[in-house]
């Protein structure tokens, strides 16, 4: 027996596919192949907007054949859309044909929810929030040399556009303890890159220990590797944090710090808990300390009354701040969220302006900062090979992508290459050496 998985939405996502696929191995499922030929197709469902919601109900809608087709495949729907209030009786009336509903706090259960399948015509598994920090899902990591570590889940923030908190319930930090015992393990199982994740790393508790002292604790940990997180709550970034990054050569100097808008009264609508300038300070500070460090976000524009004016205070923020790239958006009404009862709704064509202008703000950032590594040497993790391109790539420090020819295969090392060429995010170059 063999499985698919389908995966929507952000890291937190991808993390818990692998171990969504952990656990479909430890009962018998041998490896992931193509969707027509699996025998269980797992969803990893996403519902931070609209679009995805749409294109997960599209592409569940086109199994109805291949279910009818194929006799014993069993289809799985699960993640933050399945937890969402109201989704299981929509799945349930739109896709008879789904086998197993489950929710983003029992992700673990899924072993015995296929168990139950046996006896069951559907199964349906959600909790309220998460029972434990410790879910107990070994992942089948498919991202070698990077891995991802779970440092929260949830979030407490309720912005009041975001369904988050909702979806994955309140906050909860695993123990500093157990972190740590995962990372050494990753480390030397040959993992090079470690990302700590979070809706709000920022606001980690452990006892004593808060997330500069945890981050402090990881970067302390032997071995040659580097060291990142996300995602960064600006109203709990602090100077305290800035100086372990400064202190540790292993914490990459690229920060992720979602501003989502340069107005401060639609910040104080979206329930931001920062005003602009106090963003800017949080800005000034990191760049101040550590020169070199590039900050990337996220940014919404048409949130419910937002003026041309505030939009304009968007763009200029670009500018401030110097973000090196932006994952950008329009606003997308949810259910259940204090935004989606707000008036003033911007009309699409507002919307789609002043995305198109924004995009192309951020886009005069990134071929800047991107054009100035021409002709310079720097060195990238080599993550993968690109067969249409011929050529390997990996990141560099500050995120940017590099591509480059090799004789030899590369994966898993660090590659010294010189930049000859800029294009986006993406920098192109010659292999100098390995290490």
């Amino acid at each position: 027996m063999n499985y698919h998985i389908v995966t929507y939405g952000c890291q937190m996502n991808l993390h818990e596919s692998e171990k969504i696929a952990g656990i479909l191995r430890s009962v018998g499922y041998e490896k992931e192949v193509p969707l027509e030929e699996a025998d269980i197709i797992v969803f990893n469902t996403c519902c931070i907007r609209e679009n995805a919601e749409n294109h997960a109900f599209g592409n569940i809608g086109a199994l109805k054949k291949l279910k009818r087709q194929k006799k014993g495949l069993i289809i799985a729907v699960g993640g933050c859309m399945a937890q969402e209030p109201g989704k299981v009786k929509v799945l349930q009336e739109k896709f008879p044909f789904i086998d197993i509903i489950f929710g983003t706090h029992n992700l673990a259960e899924l072993a015995s929810l296929i168990e139950r399948k046996k006896s069951e015509k559907r199964v349906v598994s959600l909790y309220e929030d998460r029972r434990e920090t410790e879910d107990g899902a070994q992942p089948c990591r498919t991202s070698y040399p990077n891995a991802w570590v779970n440092i929260t889940y949830g979030c407490n923030n309720f912005c009041t556009y975001c369904i988050v908190p909702y979806v994955r319930g309140r906050e909860k930090s695993r123990s500093a303890a157990v972190i740590l015992d995962e990372v050494r393990g990753l480390v030397k199982e040959g993992y090079k890159e470690i990302t700590l994740l979070g809706q709000n790393v920022n606001s980690y508790r452990d006892g004593d220990v808060d997330f500069p002292a945890l981050l402090d604790m990881v970067a302390s940990v032997e071995g040659d590797f580097r060291l990142r997180f996300m995602t960064s709550h600006p109203k709990d970034f602090s100077a305290r944090l800035v100086a372990v990054m400064k202190k540790h050569d292993k914490i990459l100097n690229l920060l992720h710090l979602p501003a989502q808008s340069g107005s401060t009264r639609i910040l104080r609508l979206m329930n931001r808990r920062y005003t602009r300038e106090e963003y800017l300070e949080k800005v000034a500070l990191l760049k101040r300390e550590i020169p070199e460090a590039e900050i990337t976000t996220d940014l919404i524009v048409a949130f419910p009354t937002e003026t041309e004016e505030e939009f304009e205070e968007t763009l200029s923020l670009v500018k401030e701040a110097d973000f090196a790239s932006a994952f950008t958006f329009i606003y997308s009404p949810r259910t259940g969220t204090e935004a989606a009862k707000m008036e003033g709704r911007i009309s699409d064509e507002v919307a789609k302006d002043r995305i198109t202008r924004l995009v192309a703000c951020v886009n005069e950032n990134t071929r800047r900062k991107s054009e100035k590594y021409v002709g310079r040497e720097i060195e990238v993790l080599c993550e993968d090979f690109d067969e249409k391109r011929g050529l390997y790539l990996g990141r560099e420090p500050l995120g940017r992508m590099g591509y480059f020819a090799s004789d030899t295969n590369c994966i898993g090392e660090f590659v010294r290459m010189k930049v000859t060429r800029a294009n986006g995010v993406s920098l192109y170059g010659d292999k100098i050496e390995t290490r």
